[in-house]
């Protein structure tokens, strides 16, 4: 991969005439990068796409490839993923059902809108993965049709497909009112009794660790009644007798079902598991009296989910937020906080409680003002963004707290340049801060400079405009790919350098090569 021609492919600022050369001489990297441009003409697309037939697959994604362009024989590839998007002939899917990789079958049994025709031949498919593909994507009266399929791959796939009708998903999860399965993917490829060693040191083994078989397919059923459990289609109440199932992963995928009934997740929230009980508390159908009770509960994750619930009490989320490790996000419950709880968040004694309300960018000016001059760092590090702050309370900020807020006050859209280059030299600038200095788009050539020390500062450095011509000509030759690739991204580069590099490192048909 040539990093210098990949990060000009990608640079919005290469002339038309360069982006022709660069189609021209195209790799399947560089075609990548090529596929994302906006300013691609039909004739540079078409070009593109007969130079690199694989970056077709993205130029269709991205809607500038339509049937007119794609010959399904040359480029079937291109043809599967303009069937996927809903499009193409239905011919296609004619000619692609009978392509010998089955790969490719297993794609076009995902594709909308098959013929009846192909549908049954994909039906009478010998490759289990079509068929099972198949079971996931088709109609209602395919999975009906698949509902007993005697290979528990296919049934799983039923299970998981929404289209299948609910007293055959009901079935497929109690294993009642279906005949029983007789292979599965154990039992096709060892003796049973079989159990996979977690730890398989053989390399072509592809069964999953624990998966087991002694004639009853035990873990492929367990499969299938996950995929069931996930399915939304599934009755409720077939799914609620999994509340006090032994397998935890399956009390854990019951948890996320929006249609519980309060006693069940009453149960659930109650599981001596946490992971149960944190996917319970994250539920938006779960109400905030049923939190209340986790507030206390010793698991930090579980704090978490009842923090980020849109529906916990007030309350009960301050006191999470005092033991609990949120994070710089604006939760649901604070974003729909009323004018009365903004003002009570306000005044509370618990900088908690400040720190929560802080990430609101929808504050009246005189709450965030007050908060801006907060005594509690971790205030002012959930305000320090907000684009509404003057420079004078982002100084006093810093000049406040210090190290503990500059990063934040470094990724504030409105910070103004001389204070980014001040942080770049405060006592102790956080490797954070010159990572958020080195992305601000206010930030000048001396604090992006100071930047260059970080790792990561370093390639956010490499592809900003203001970064200084002689350091961005040197970065081309950065031991770093990621810094190469920004700065021959970077939209301020030179014209001529951006043809003198492409000269040497793709030169025109038919002239000598200077690239060694």
């Amino acid at each position: 991969m040539n990093h210098v021609l990949c990060g000009l492919a990608a640079n919005p600022a290469l002339p038309v005439e360069l982006v022709d050369r660069l189609i021209a001489a195209a790799d399947a990297d560089i075609a990548e990068e090529l596929a994302g441009r906006e300013d691609l003409g039909r004739a540079q697309v078409l070009a593109l796409v007969s130079g690199v037939p694989e970056g077709a697959i993205r130029l269709v994604h991205e809607g500038r490839l339509t049937e007119v362009d794609i010959d399904p024989v040359k480029r079937p590839d291109a043809a599967l993923a303009l069937l996927g998007e809903g499009g193409g002939d239905p011919g296609w899917a004619r000619l692609l059902a009978g392509d010998p990789d089955h790969a490719r079958r297993e794609k076009l049994a995902a594709c909308p809108r098959l013929p009846p025709d192909v549908v049954e031949a994909l039906l009478a498919d010998t490759d289990l993965g079509v068929v099972a593909e198949l079971a996931l994507c088709g109609r209602r009266d395919v999975a009906v049709r698949l509902a007993a399929h005697p290979h528990t791959e296919v049934r799983r796939a039923v299970a998981a497909n929404e289209a299948t009708p609910p007293v055959l998903l009901a079935a497929l999860l109690t294993g009642s009112g279906l005949p029983s399965a007789r292979r599965c993917r154990v039992c096709d490829q060892e003796k049973v009794p079989f159990v996979h060693h977690p730890e398989c040191p053989r390399p072509d083994c592809d069964l999953p660790p624990g998966a087991c078989c002694d004639g009853s397919h035990e873990s492929a059923l367990h499969d299938i009644q996950e995929a069931a459990l996930r399915n939304p289609a599934t009755p409720a109440e077939a799914a609620a007798g999994f509340a006090d199932h032994p397998s935890a992963l399956l009390r854990q995928t019951l948890a996320t079902r929006s249609d519980l009934t309060r006693e069940v997740s009453a149960r659930l929230l109650a599981d001596p598991l946490p992971g149960v009980r944190e996917e319970a508390a994250a539920n938006p159908a779960v109400d905030g009296a049923l939190l209340r009770a986790l507030s206390g509960d010793p698991s930090h994750p579980v704090r978490r989910a009842v923090a980020h619930h849109p529906d916990v009490p007030l309350d009960v989320l301050v006191h999470v937020a005092g033991c609990t490790r949120i994070g710089p996000t604006l939760l649901p419950r604070i974003a729909t906080a009323s004018p009365a709880e903004v003002e009570e968040l306000a005044r509370s004694s618990d900088p908690a409680a400040r720190m929560l309300l802080a990430q609101r960018r929808d504050l009246p000016a005189r709450i965030r003002d007050t908060l801006a001059a907060d005594a509690d760092a971790k205030v002012a590090k959930s305000l320090a963004t907000d684009p509404e702050l003057s420079e004078a309370q982002l100084r006093a900020m810093v000049d406040r707290h210090g190290s503990r807020v500059v990063a934040k006050v470094a990724a504030n859209p409105s910070a103004p340049a001389a204070l980014l280059e001040e942080i770049t030299r405060h006592g102790k600038p956080a490797r954070k801060a010159l990572r958020e200095v080195a992305r601000n788009s206010r930030a000048t050539a001396t604090a992006l400079l100071a930047c260059l020390a970080d790792e990561q500062g370093r390639v956010r450095a490499a592809g900003h405009p203001a970064l200084p011509q002689p350091v961005l000509l040197g970065l081309l030759d950065d031991a770093d790919w990621q810094v190469v690739e920004a700065a021959a991204g970077n939209p301020s580069l030179p014209s001529a350098v951006m043809e003198e590099l492409i000269n040497r490192l793709c030169p025109a048909p038919g002239s000598p090569s200077t690239h060694s």
